[in-house]
C-alpha cells in the first residue's frame, strides 16, 4: 500500500530542493520535518551561503526547534529527498524522531561528484544501537529526477 501522506511530506521536500535549482544556494536537497500530519519545518541545503553544517536536514531541524521551543523532537518525522550524511544522522538521531523517510541515496549524489562520507543511514543506526525508524528508497524515481534536473543546470557547484 502506497504511503499518500508520506507521499505529500517527501514532494513538500522536494520543492523546497529545488529553489536550488535557481537560487544555487546548494545542492539539490530538501527536508521536511512532520508531527500529528502537520508540518513543522521545511528546508534546503543552504551550504553555498559559508556554512558546511547548513545540509537540509540540519536546517530543518533547526526551525522545527525553534518553533517547537525544544530540541526534543520526538513525535516527528523527517522526510529527506536524500539519505542523511553521518552529520545529519546524527543531528535526526540527537533530536529523538520517531523516523526518518528518504528517497535516493549517498551513492547517488557521490555520483554527481558530492563529497560524501560513504557511512549509510543504515549502518549509523546499527553502530549508534539507535531507535530510529529508517524507511529507505521512499519516492524514489522524483528524487532521482530531482538529482538529474539539477545535475543539467548551467553553473551548479558541487561540494
Amino acid at each position: 500500500m502506497k504511503d499518500k501522506i508520506g507521499e505529500k511530506f517527501m514532494h513538500l521536500a522536494i520543492i523546497e530542493a529545488r529553489k536550488n535549482l535557481k537560487t544555487k544556494d546548494g545542492g539539490p536537497f530538501g527536508a521536511c520535518i512532520v508531527k500529528n500530519d502537520k508540518v513543522i519545518s521545511l528546508a534546503r541545503n543552504t551550504v553555498l551561503k559559508n556554512d558546511a553544517t547548513c545540509h537540509a536536514e540540519v536546517n530543518a531541524i533547526r526551525k522545527a526547534s525553534k518553533k517547537l521551543k525544544n530540541f526534543d523532537l520526538s513525535g516527528c518525522v523527517i522526510y529527506s529527498t536524500t539519505e542523511p550524511c553521518p552529520m545529519c544522522f546524527s543531528a535526526i538521531h540527537w533530536s529523538r524522531m520517531d523516523a526518518l523517510y528518504y528517497g535516493t541515496t549517498i551513492a547517488n549524489v557521490k555520483k554527481l561528484g558530492f563529497n560524501g562520507l560513504s557511512v549509510s543511514a543504515l549502518e549509523m543506526k546499527k553502530r549508534g544501537k539507535s531507535k530510529l525508524k529508517i524507511i529507505p528508497n521512499f519516492y524514489t524515481a522524483e528524487c532521482l529526477k530531482l538529482l538529474s534536473d539539477w545535475n543539467k543546470s548551467k553553473d551548479k557547484k558541487i561540494y
